[in-house]
């Protein structure tokens, strides 16, 4: 399944590549002549897309948010979000706007956070990002190896685990394969992204993986 990807910034689209967001500009799409995301979604819609990835930069960051744009956006596709949620108390919240909520390693305060998170009853509606930087695991407050990663999900089983090359966002070079490797053994759904090609899409499910984050691509026109 390929899953479309919108990233949003002072309340419009945004692209741009390997995480470097101050240099983000308004997203061009073959979707839509603006970078109106509620827009944009409706023609995503339109064109047969059934989900929607959401990362709001500005909750992200904390210098502000985007929830009210998304909570429109729910309406019309249903949002897996990334708001930068690391609590359980805002889980519950963030689940008034988005149809998922995304648990991610570079805005986790503590890996050990994980435990709380994922043993209550909304593990159904949370989705586990292992967001990654040239190969390391990407965490603004947390140091740590892929194994004590891997370890970690091996406990608290999320039903879907994203894993997230930011390296490659916006580049359009294909996926990193090495990086699955670590994940043969989890039972978990495996979504994938981070420079999603034509190519990845074609020979990934050889691997047992089926669904796909894209962004570049398919705003480009070149994956349809």
């Amino acid at each position: 399944m390929i899953i479309p990807v919108l990233d949003l910034k002072n309340g419009e689209a945004v692209s741009g590549k390997s995480g470097l967001r101050n240099t983000y500009k308004p997203l061009k799409t073959v979707f839509h002549n603006s970078s109106d995301p509620v827009s944009i979604t409706q023609a995503l819609k339109d064109n047969g897309y059934e989900h929607i990835y959401i990362a709001d930069l500005d909750a992200i960051n904390r210098s502000g948010s985007n929830l009210e744009i998304v909570s429109e956006i729910n309406n019309i596709l249903p949002v897996m979000l990334d708001s930068g949620v690391a609590s359980y108390k805002n889980v519950k919240k963030t689940l008034k706007i988005a149809n998922k909520v995304i648990i991610a390693t570079e805005t986790l305060e503590s890996l050990d956070d994980l435990d709380l998170i994922f043993s209550q009853s909304l593990k159904k509606d949370l989705i586990l990002s292992v967001d990654v930087k040239d190969k390391q695991i990407l965490g603004k407050h947390i140091k740590t190896e892929f194994n004590n990663v891997i370890n970690k999900i091996q406990k608290i089983k999320p039903l879907k685990i994203i894993l997230l090359d930011v390296s490659r966002v916006g580049t359009s070079k294909g996926f990193d394969y090495t990086l699955i490797d670590g994940f043969n053994n989890i039972k978990s759904e495996l979504i994938l992204g981070g420079g999603i090609t034509v190519q990845d899409i074609k020979e990934l499910p050889v691997l047992g993986v089926n669904n796909f984050l894209v962004g570049t691509a398919l705003h480009k026109g070149i994956l349809k």
